[in-house]
Parts: structure tokens; sequence; C-alpha cells
């Protein structure tokens, strides 16, 4: 917790600043009173208060802290003790011995410096002697005030926007990242959890309507693409190192097949038989002729097989080039195209192509992610920590991570910065008062005793040049 200043004075003037510290304890664990410097507070006190106060945590540190405060508590009193003795003491012999008026000046002055300085520490805690003096109990009597204004202090020097920002940007939030995920380990257990919410996304996805939106924006921007001159790019690059040959390669073992099936003979020479003279079907001719025309088509089909530079497939090329150059230039071809594409998006069988697409889509990963060797988690986990392992290689990529943690961690912070000292302030208020009293004591009680220390020593150094002065004055 930040420090809160607390400013008081007595015996001419006293300033000190109260640290409110992280860990405080709640009470006192044997039941003992709880003291403040000058302050007691009684057991039953303190459970009423408990009732509804703030639990605190307890300070492993202090029951050491509280022997430091009796032990140095115990020697101000002494102190104070033995300057007023001495001041007695003094004034009992001064006749005797002259000189003892400069120790009773000095013992005098120490000890109205003293009673001065354990007023002023009293009255941060209560009223001193139970008078109602002003300003006195600082801390119980302002609390609520002490506790806004740590808070508005805070929300406006913690919090501010750039000392945000400078502090945000001395993290480097990628590489955190990065470390996280290349762990193996840690890149499985996040694949794990990624594709537990696999189900809850399918059927949040469906029952939202977000498939339905998808497909519609999907189909608008299908629809405003230009089919002819894709598919010319698509052809183009198709026909790079003559892989368009490999197409007409499929046709000719499709025509080969076609040549090779019994039926397709049969048909082919009922075909003959039907146009050849009765007199040639006598002799077998449509037999004869069947066979001449597979020979000669086989024969053609294994030479174009056989030779990349058939005049066959040249005219291949040439018709493939020539199909591509009115692709990309033809308003015929290109509104036949638009056609085509237009019919086919509004068939039922794409819609329902779609459907399926997506049906079978959502079945195989359910499936798959409900299997203990689930390829896709597999697959994630590794992709994790491929990622992980390449941002330590991308300094770019990490540095617009980190402007992006940077921007979004700001703004949370801006926008949740009020609601934090308003959290603050609340706390503060909520803290019972004993043991607020109680959590001072502790932390700072120790140096409140040394201020009760060079009250005495200060004090007595001013009245005893005072005295001196009084008597030169006199003299004079």
């Amino acid at each position: 917790m930040p420090e809160l200043a607390v400013v008081t004075g007595g015996g001419g003037s006293f300033a000190y600043i109260v640290s409110l510290f992280e860990r405080k304890k709640y009470v006192d664990v044997v039941g003992r009173p709880v003291r403040a410097t000058g302050m007691s507070i009684t057991r039953q006190k303190i459970r009423q208060a408990a009732s509804t106060a703030i639990p605190i945590p307890p300070d492993p540190l202090e029951n050491e802290k509280l022997s430091q405060l009796r032990r140095v508590r115990s020697l101000a009193t002494g102190m104070l003790v033995v300057c007023f003795a001495i001041f007695v003491a003094a004034r009992l012999f001064e006749e005797a011995y002259p000189v003892l008026a400069f120790v009773a000046a000095f013992a005098e002055a120490a000890t109205i410096g003293g009673l001065a300085d354990w007023y002023a520490v009293v009255a941060l805690f209560k009223k001193p002697l139970g008078l109602p003096i002003p300003h006195t109990a600082i801390i119980p009597e302002n609390r609520h005030r002490i506790a806004d204004n740590l808070g508005h202090f805070i929300e406006i020097n913690f919090l501010a926007p750039e000392p945000v920002r400078q502090k945000l940007e001395e993290v480097d939030f990628a590489a955190l990242v990065a470390d996280w995920m290349a762990d193996r380990e840690r890149a499985q257990s996040l694949a794990g959890f990624v594709t537990k919410l696999v189900p809850q996304t399918f059927d949040a996805v469906e029952n939202s309507g977000l498939r339905r939106f998808i497909a519609a924006r999907a189909i608008e921007q299908v629809e405003k693409v230009e089919i002819a001159p894709l598919t010319a790019e698509f052809l183009t690059a198709l026909s790079k190192d003559g892989k368009h040959q490999q197409l007409l390669d499929q046709i000719l073992d499709v025509i080969w097949k076609f040549l090779s099936d019994s039926e397709a003979h049969d048909a082919i020479r009922d075909k003959i038989r039907d146009e050849l003279p009765t007199l040639f079907n006598l002799f077998r001719a449509d037999a004869y002729l069947l066979s001449k025309v597979l020979a000669s088509a086989g024969s053609l089909l294994d030479d174009v097989r056989e030779n990349p530079d058939h005049p066959l497939r040249q005219e291949f090329n040439r018709f493939f080039s020539n199909f591509v150059r009115d692709l990309r230039r033809s308003k015929r071809y290109a509104k036949r195209a638009e056609e085509l594409k237009h019919n086919l998006l509004a068939r039922p069988e794409f819609k329902r192509l779609g459907h399926e697409v997506w049906e079978s889509l959502k079945a195989f990963v359910e499936r798959d992610v409900a299997m203990p060797d689930s390829m896709i988690r597999s697959r994630l986990a590794d992709l994790f920590a491929e990622v992980g392992r390449q941002l330590h290689h991308e300094p770019g990529v990490r540095a617009d991570m980190n402007r992006g943690f940077v921007v979004a961690l700001s703004a949370f912070v801006e926008s949740q910065k009020s609601g934090v000292s308003t959290f603050i302030a609340d706390q503060v208020k909520g803290w019972d008062l004993a043991m607020l009293v109680r959590l001072i004591e502790i932390n700072i009680g120790k140096d409140l005793q040394y201020i009760r220390f060079n009250g005495m020593i200060i004090g007595g150094i001013a009245g005893l040049l005072l005295y001196t002065v009084g008597l030169l004055a006199a003299g004079n």
C-alpha cells in the first residue's frame, strides 16, 4: 500500500509521515489489550469492531516488530524520566554549584520537548488524557477523509495514463507468451482447452444464426467475383510447364477405356451395321470395319501418348490458349460464365451440399476431439508450440504484439482506475479502527518513538542556548 502522509504538531513544530504497509494483523493472538502509542484498546472493543471489520492478513514479522517497539518506547520513556530527574537534582544543588544552572536549563527544555512530542504522538491516535482538545485523535477523526484522499492520490499519481503506459512498455509480453506457448505441456493444455470448447462453439454458431449469416455473406462475396477472368487465370497457371497436357492425357485414357469396353464395341458395330448395305452385312463387313476403326483409334491414342510433339497435342495447345484468351476478353464468355454461376448458386442442391458439408465437418471434429488421441488436439498443440518458438525469431511481430498489449491494458486500466480508487478508499474505511491503530503502531511506532528522543535533544539544546543568551543579555 502506498504511503499516507499525516502531519501534526506539538512543542512548536512537529511533522511525520505515517506509512500504511501491505501486511497487517487483525488481533493480538494472546488476547492482550492492543496498545497504540499512548492508547490501549480492550479485548471487548476488539471483538465489537471485528464483527463488522475487514479481516487483515497476519504479518509473520509482527512479534519482532512488537519487541522492537516496546524496547524503544521504554527507552524513550526512561530518558524522559531521567531528564526530569536531572532537572530536579540540578535545581536542588544549583546554589552550591552554579554551573548546574546550565544543566537544569538543558534538562528542563529537554523534558518539555519530550512531553510535547509525546503529546504529538498520542494526538495522532487519541485525545491526550481524554481531554477534548481540538485537532487531536487525527487518524480516528479523519479516517474517511484520509481514505478518500489516499484513493484519489493513487488514481492521479500511480494510475495516470503516461506512467501506466511507460511501465507496461517495460514488459515484453510477447516473449512471455512465446515462452509459455513453446512449452510442450502448456501447448497441449491450451490445445485441450480449445478443443473442449468445440461442441459449445458449434452449438453457439447454429443457435445464434451465425452459420446462416456466414453462408449468406459468403454467397454474396462469391456473386461479386467475376468467374471468367478468375477461371482464365487458373487455366493460365495450369498451362505453365505443360500441366494442361495432363488434362488431355486424362481425356485419352477415358477414350481408350471406352474403346476397350465390349458393350461399346457392340454399340459401334450395331451403328456400322445400320449404315452398311445389306449385302455388306452378309459378308460380315461390320466386324471388319469395327476392327479397323478400333485398331486405328488405338494406334492414334498410343502415338499421342508417346509423342509430346504430336500434332493433336499442338492442336490442343492452340485450343487451350484460344479458350483462355476468350475467357479473359470475350464479353459473351463472361456473360455465360456469370449465368452459369448464378444458376449454380440458386440450385437447392448447392444449399443442401453446403448443409451436408457443415454437418460432416461438425461430426468429424466432435468425434475427433472426443478421442484420447485426437488428431486435431495434437495438431493444435504442435501449432501452438511452433508459434511460440517462431515468435522468438520474429522481433517485428513481437514488437507489434507488445504495442497491442500496451494499448489494450492501458485502456483497461484507464477505464477501471476510478473503481480502483473507490475500492482502496472503501477498504481503508472498512478497516477496524482498533486494528488500524495497531497496524500503524506495529509498523511505524518504533520511528515515532525516535521522534521523542529527537524532541528531548533538540529541546534541551534550544533551552541551553536560550538560557546562555539570557545570561549574556543580563550581563550586558
